[in-house]
């Protein structure tokens, strides 16, 4: 996937995968600037209490910062999409700011991804994955699963690459 070429992490796309790309950078954006619902686990998720103990405090802190976080992870999104090829196959080169930006949106996807489907810490994905096949080899469980494990996958080949950027 990503490789180092240059001062630049390289990563060349199949046409499907610009489309889940595309696809999961929309809707991180689409959660961020659809009137963000603090009762959404994956908004809690995202924005998490700063002082759980503190509702009041944690209130306040993010009536101070969370204009600024939501905007940051907007533009983290709109990386991935400005990156990627706008349809078909093609390659990708990231800077490392481009890079890093790359990494917190795909990890604010497997976030809110990880909550949808309840993936816990302890949670084997292969074990899940083959049990939602054995389950309905064709349901969107499966399907979202396996974009999860290959958002963990790009994530990994990426963290790869991107230390050996000068």
């Amino acid at each position: 996937m990503f490789r180092r070429s240059g001062g630049h992490c390289v990563a060349t796309f199949a046409h499907d995968e610009v489309r889940v790309l595309r696809k999961v950078a929309a809707e991180v954006v689409g959660l961020l600037t659809d009137g963000m619902d603090h009762t959404d686990p994956v908004v809690s998720r995202l924005f998490p209490d700063i002082y759980p103990d503190l509702p009041e405090d944690s209130q306040e802190f993010r009536l101070y910062t969370e204009g600024d976080l939501k905007s940051s992870k907007i533009d983290q999104a709109g990386a991935i999409l400005a990156a990627l090829p706008d349809e078909g196959e093609g390659e990708v080169r990231l800077d490392g700011e481009a890079a890093e930006a790359w990494l917190r949106a795909i990890n604010d996807a497997r976030l809110a991804m990880g909550t949808r489907l309840e993936i816990q810490a302890d949670t084997d994905l292969s074990d899940e994955l083959d049990q939602a096949v054995l389950e309905d080899a064709g349901s969107s469980r499966v399907f979202q699963l396996s974009v999860y494990a290959y958002l963990g996958y790009l994530q990994e080949s990426l963290l790869n690459a991107l230390p050996e950027i000068d």
